[in-house]
């Protein structure tokens, strides 16, 4: 059953999605106040997360932690009580919840969705590339993992990607390709330079995350999800229309 977190102030996100109940949510970790986008279903969804790998949970999430919170838990160690906390801010337990963190307020959030006869794909987006953009095989990667502690830039483009037909797990990992994809499309639209380089356009942040969530249809089931297929275009569409809404709201305000 979906948990309503009622005790909180919330804003709804009015999804077309069947089954599923997005919104914005205001609580507090440690006295500080946070927003989180939370998205709940009815039943369990399979989900492949970037940063939890695979997992079958009713709710994912988008956390902001802003600047009094984010120099306290950005080491490893601290990172990891962080992650075993924040769950019960919302009313939920870890084990089922799956979520990412973003130095972006969630009233920044974007979202973008569209269909083609029975298929729906929903890309809710948050967005900032001015301090941390990078591009993949030009820029240095300097952090070892296990050797020291991990002081990242704040900056990061977060998708939480959302269908409401059955996804095999192959189809799951090539909607984070395509998705990827469409991602760096709208880097490259904005004409964002990377951050240490910026003689060369961007292809992402080095702190970028996303989830992917399986819509639960037995009846329709898909395998494949790339550009030449109609269900990697409507994600493709929606992931790059909702990143570049997202980056506008965060980095072009005055837009």
């Amino acid at each position: 059953m979906i948990q309503a977190v009622t005790k909180f102030k919330e804003n709804k996100l009015n999804l077309k999605l069947k089954e599923v109940n997005a919104r914005v949510v205001y609580h507090k970790y440690e006295g500080i106040q946070l927003n989180t986008t939370l998205v709940s279903f009815s039943e369990k969804r399979r989900v492949l997360s970037t940063l939890e790998g695979i997992k079958h949970v009713n709710n994912v999430a988008n956390v902001f932690v802003p600047d009094p919170l984010s120099g306290n838990i950005m080491t490893l160690q601290k990172y990891a009580q962080f992650v075993k906390r924040l769950p019960a801010t919302l009313g939920l337990r870890l084990s089922n919840l799956t979520f990412m963190s973003t130095a972006v307020n969630m009233e920044k959030v974007a979202f973008c969705e569209k269909s083609y006869e029975d298929f729906h794909v929903c890309c809710i987006a948050t967005g900032g590339a001015r301090n941390n953009a990078l591009r993949m095989g030009f820029d240095e990667g300097p952090w070892v993992e296990k050797k020291t502690g991990f002081q990242p830039k704040l900056g990061t483009i977060n998708i939480i990607l959302l269908t409401n037909v059955s996804l095999t797990w192959g189809a799951m990992a090539r909607a984070i390709m395509t998705t990827t994809e469409a991602k760096t499309a709208a880097l490259q639209d904005l004409d964002y330079r990377s951050t240490p380089s910026p003689q060369i356009q961007a292809t992402g942040t080095g702190t970028d995350n996303m989830i992917v969530v399986s819509g639960v249809n037995p009846n329709i089931v898909i395998s494949h999800t790339g550009g030449h297929t109609k269900m990697g275009e409507l994600i493709g569409f929606t992931a790059k229309q909702a990143v570049t809404e997202a980056l506008k709201k965060h980095d072009n305000p005055e837009e």
